[in-house]
């Protein structure tokens, strides 16, 4: 009997062993890092849930209950009795109750999703008992995203081979280690002393697991778009498993290369980012198929990677591989952005990656998480490890006066924006300070994939900060202030620049790099009345930057050339310009060394990465100094680290 079938016959014994026979067992299967356990009585079960918990706790290994096909309604009836179920105020319509029959899921989409969970799952439990089919309970954002409901829809339709997919990755992660030499190494494959390309491998005995795996399109050379895996001579079908932070695509971008070129194995994130991804990956392939700069991949890679996607909720234990356990925590960066606890072995070395984090106030999103089980190994971006940014609270200060001057003498307001975060963040502040009187109310135009978003924002309410949540769930949603207004194709974007009422508008690309803010820049710049204010970094080489760095000199350069089509014009630029700095997603300098002097428990290792050379050197040499002075609480022996691309460190020998 192989190791594999050996480890899970002990389990499923240990199952069979445990599980009453009231419960009427029908079976046992691995799905991916979960045991789905089937059974006929399922009311048996939620009645006596301890059995499940110690049973968790004996195996330690995630358990699911699902009820055997031969229990459950038949989608007509169970769809009719649901309906019966639910009290008008969850708001659920009969086309969003779906069914996905390969893992027995009823999905609901509800407009009052909370109501499920409220007195001991109470309701939740109701309809698991008497359909036989799981609840899954989906958000109905008040804004619709098409992404999102395409992708749910997909999902259902590609059970079977989701289905196909757990049972894969199952197999690999339920069985005995084979290896008795234990070690630990990870190795740069992108984003160290750069940003861009973030990619980490860690290696084990056993396992190959990459922590991100993103693109630089900005990158002089293909060598430096992409993560150094080639280097080191692995296939991807090689890797066990991708672990993703958050769905920039310098983190995200280049994963549906590793599914083209043979990857298999899951891929875990949070739902949020999972959704994201997916986004921000579409658009990449239409953005590079309009210029004419192919992708290494197409859309079908980018479908497969959703299909392998499974998605973790913050501080739930997984198993990935069979000797390493994951929990990702939140990171205050961008919705659903996590930092990556990792326990090697049965306690062979424990490693915390950080990917991008905010260790401070934003209006959006509550900070980074602090508090691990253990820590020995700190891997720590350093994006702004050079910078001090100006505290958020002046930030908005000036960001709003800006505004209000600028309505005050009639002009309009236009606000280039990241699309994920960045856009998010300005829209809340905007909302918060009309609702205040801080800001007269003006209408606020939002354009380009800003919408799409947003719209998966408002399906993720309990990823936002408390505020933002509070009044999301007390139906005063920020992103649906009475003054806000979508745009979808641009035909209006002359008529709302010729109109003498002031406005405010908000677009992608948020470095005028294309996009919407490009074609507003163009028929406001010439008006004095008008504001330009960048809320985010200007990256050299973008039109912003130009922009910036003209109207910011000594003699300001008044006229910048646009390209429109084939041609190449050249405007005058009238307009305020401003730059408002201090809503960075990223933590800076200070933020850095207070979250080293937060965390807990204190690593006894430190590696800086996702920072320029001149940033990482100037956060380690703060590190280095406030550990001598003894006024950063970390070891005085703590090892440091700035590794550069392709260097290798072994944690464990």
């Amino acid at each position: 009997m192989g190791l594999v079938d050996r480890v899970r016959k002990r389990i499923v014994e240990e199952i069979f062993k445990r599980i009453p026979p009231e419960a009427q067992l029908t079976r046992v299967e691995f799905e991916g890092p979960v045991i789905a356990i089937y059974v006929k009585n399922v009311k048996f079960i939620i009645e006596n849930e301890g059995i499940i918990k110690t049973l968790a706790k004996t195996l330690r290994k995630r358990i699911v209950i699902r009820v055997d096909e031969s229990a459950r309604l038949p989608e007509k009836e169970a769809k009719k009795r649901i309906l019966q179920l639910l009290p008008e105020s969850v708001g659920v319509k009969p086309e969003n109750i779906s069914f996905d029959k390969v893992l027995g899921e009823v999905i609901i989409r509800a407009r009052n999703s909370e109501i499920f969970f409220h007195d001991r799952k109470l309701l939740y439990n109701i309809i698991f008992v008497e359909t036989g089919w799981r609840p899954s309970i989906v958000r109905e954002p008040p804004l619709r995203s098409k992404i999102l409901e395409a992708a749910l829809n997909y999902m259902i339709a590609q059970s079977d081979y989701r289905r196909d997919v757990l049972r894969a990755v199952g197999e690999r992660i339920h069985r005995e280690t084979i290896f008795k030499d234990q070690y630990l190494r990870i190795t740069a494959l992108g984003g160290f002393r750069e940003v861009g390309r973030s990619a980490i491998l860690v290696e084990t005995a056993e396992s190959k697991v990459l922590l991100d795996f993103g693109f630089n399109p900005s990158a002089p050379s293909v060598k430096q778009m992409m993560p150094r895996l080639d280097a080191l001579g692995i296939n991807p079908e090689e890797i066990d498993a991708v672990v993703l932070t958050h769905a920039h695509l310098d983190h995200c971008g280049l994963i549906p290369f590793l599914f083209k070129y043979g990857y298999q194995g899951p891929v875990y994130a949070t739902k949020a980012t999972r959704d994201l991804m997916v986004l921000l990956q579409l658009d990449l392939l239409d953005i590079s198929k309009r210029e004419g700069k192919p992708l290494p991949y197409d859309i079908k890679d980018v479908h497969k990677a959703l299909l392998h996607t499974i998605p973790l909720k913050y501080g739930e234990v997984t198993d990935i591989t069979p000797d390493i356990r994951i929990t990702l925590y939140n990171a205050g960066h961008i919705l659903g952005s996590a930092m990556v606890h990792m326990h090697v072995g049965s306690g062979l070395h424990n490693i915390v990656y950080t990917g991008d984090f905010k260790f401070g106030r934003t209006r959006l999103l509550n900070k980074a998480h602090t508090e691990f089980p253990r820590v020995d190994t700190l891997i720590m971006e350093s994006t702004y490890g050079g910078v001090v940014q100006k505290p958020r609270k002046e930030a908005e200060e000036e960001f709003i006066n800006l505004i209000k001057k600028t309505i005050e003498r009639k002009g309009k307001v236009l606000i280039p924006a990241l699309a994920v975060g960045r856009a998010q963040e300005v829209m809340v502040i905007i909302a918060f300070a009309m609702q205040s009187g801080a800001l007269p109310e003006v209408p606020v135009y939002i354009e380009g994939m800003i919408n799409e978003v947003t719209a998966i924002h408002t399906a993720y309410p309990e990823l936002l900060s408390r505020e933002v949540r509070e009044k999301i769930y007390s139906a005063e949603n920020p992103f649906t202030y009475r003054t806000f207004k979508v745009l979808e194709g641009k035909t209006a974007r002359a008529d709302i620049v010729e109109s003498e009422e002031p406005c405010i508008i908000i677009a992608t690309s948020g470095m005028l790099t294309g996009g919407p803010a490009v074609e507003y820049f163009r028929l406001m710049a010439p008006d004095p009345k008008n504001t330009l204010i960048f809320v985010n970094y200007q990256v050299e080489g973008t039109l912003g930057r130009k922009i910036k760095d003209r109207m910011e000199s000594d003699s300001p350069i008044k006229e910048v050339n646009v390209v429109v089509g084939d041609k190449i014009e050249t405007i005058r630029i009238n307009m305020e310009v401003h730059s408002v700095e201090g809503f960075s997603g990223h933590s800076d300098h200070r933020q850095l060394l207070a979250y080293l002097a937060n965390i807990n428990p204190k690593p006894k290792r430190i590696i800086l990465n996702h920072g320029e050379p001149e940033a990482i050197r100037a956060l380690a040499n703060s590190i280095s100094k406030k550990i001598q002075k003894k006024t950063l609480p970390l070891p005085q022996d703590i090892e440091l680290y700035a590794p550069r691309v392709l260097d290798s460190l072994s944690l464990v020998i």
